[in-house]
């Protein structure tokens, strides 16, 4: 009897990256390979890649060595967005067998005739503007909670980002697919879905191969309301100009849509934000917040934002620090601007030097933790519900609150994968929050 080949994966960035690395798992078990753990020995290992800061890129080869170690014999894959940026570059790392695109990777294993290493990678990779039908994915893994992706590709040109190039054009997937794998998802037992996409506000574009709207992100939105089964729905990032007060609304009133909001700014200054493109300014931002706030006065809003970008001034960056100080949010995710090849902003005067871009991190950094610490506190003695997660981390077990407080409590295996209702009691050293049971 052959042995059952085993394959294994590792993903690199955002949670759309882990919903399409899930669906392609699962293609790989569909033609009887077995998953295994990154960490063991393979016969494939599958690095779903990420392009969005140099520090990805540089990670590439070390989870390459980390793969080879295991097994020098292991047929390595990538896949993902740097694969279709630089497919050359990727097949020239030392051990790299196979490099898939865009298009390609949704078809890995029909690429794979025999696991025997190649001399040099092989790279299958179409022009970006071929990347134009949609493939959904949906992620299950964690036991508690599955990233569905309803969308992907961005029409949007803002100068620092290579997104464009790596994904292609914006596409929706079919409402009615969205709907099919939500049931599916909850069928599994699986309590919350996080909707994820590269513009996930853009839902509804090209969801018949056009440019046309068929369906809104609200009409989305509405008809997941609807899944049985699901408890919770999170929207993950969504742009501030295309989330619309009808939006806010029902989330407000949902029983299934949970009061956290992810909403990119990336600069609190209106002339960075025209020299990156983006198609708001601070006021359409400050008037997003405001409203959320006022109908879920305890939402959770994050902020991405960039430093460093050029053209940013001590003066524009203090404009940005101020103005996130001032507002009413929850926590920051910062990124350094780093230079990618093929954007306009690699070509803006005014480069901000490496340490500088250091400094203005840490300090937003600093930021983002006071602005956690203060959300937390405000909901102490609030009565919330949690979703327990499944790890048991140095005796405690963890989870975190409609409106995303993570939480502590001793060990108890019953409670993975369980909602209950606790009171947030106080924060701890490690900053997570204790709570009581109301319904023990």
């Amino acid at each position: 009897m052959v042995a059952e080949k085993k394959v294994a994966f590792y993903t690199l960035g955002c949670k759309l990256n882990f919903s399409e690395t899930s669906t392609i798992a699962r293609n790989f078990v569909n033609e009887g390979f077995k998953r295994v753990e990154f960490e063991e020995k393979a016969d494939v290992y599958v690095i779903n890649t990420c392009s969005v800061t140099d520090n990805a890129d540089k990670r590439f080869k070390s989870i390459v060595k980390n793969a080879l170690k295991k097994n020098d014999d292991a047929f390595l894959i990538a896949v993902g967005c740097y694969a279709q940026l630089k497919p050359e570059e990727l097949a020239a790392v030392d051990g790299v067998d196979l490099v898939l695109g865009a298009t390609e990777k949704f078809n890995v294993t029909s690429y794979i005739n025999d696991l025997t290493k190649n001399n040099v990678g092989e790279v299958h990779s179409c022009e970006i503007s071929d990347a134009d039908f949609y493939v959904g994915s949906y992620s299950i893994g964690d036991r508690t909670r599955a990233f569905l992706k309803v969308q992907d590709g961005c029409d949007y040109k803002c100068t620092y980002c290579t997104i464009p190039l790596a994904r292609g054009i914006s596409r929706s997937d079919t409402l009615e697919n969205v709907i099919s794998n939500a049931k599916e998802i909850s069928s599994k037992g699986i309590k919350e879905i996080v909707l994820t996409g590269v513009n996930i506000g853009d839902y509804g574009k090209g969801e018949f191969g056009n440019k046309k709207h068929e369906h809104t992100f609200l009409e989305l939105v509405k008809e997941l309301d609807k899944v049985d089964g699901i408890h919770r729905l999170r929207i993950s990032s969504i742009e501030p100009n295309l989330l619309k007060d009808e939006t806010i609304d029902f989330v407000s009133k949902s029983s299934s849509f949970v009061p956290h909001f992810h909403i990119p700014l990336q600069s609190g200054s209106d002339v960075l934000l025209n020299k990156m493109k983006r198609r708001y300014l601070t006021n359409t931002y400050t008037n997003r917040v405001t409203r959320i706030k006022e109908v879920m006065p305890n939402a959770c809003i994050g902020v991405d934002v960039i430093v460093g970008f050029p053209g940013e001034t001590d003066e524009l960056f203090l404009e940005t620090y101020n103005y996130l100080n001032e507002m009413d949010i929850s926590y920051l995710h910062v990124f350094t601007y780093s230079e990618r090849p093929n954007t306009e902003a690699v070509e803006f005067e005014g480069v901000v030097p490496k340490k500088v871009r250091a400094k203005r991190s840490k300090m937003l950094r600093g930021l983002s933790a006071k602005k956690r610490r203060a959300f937390y506190e405000s909901q102490l003695g609030n009565t919330l519900t949690v979703l327990f997660e499944s790890e048991n981390k140095e005796g405690y077990i963890h989870g975190f609150t409609e409106n995303y407080v993570k939480v502590k409590t001793p060990w108890n295996p019953a409670l993975v994968n369980t909602l209950h209702k606790v009171v947030l009691t106080e924060i701890d050293e490690d900053g997570s929050v204790r709570l009581n049971f109301t319904n023990l």
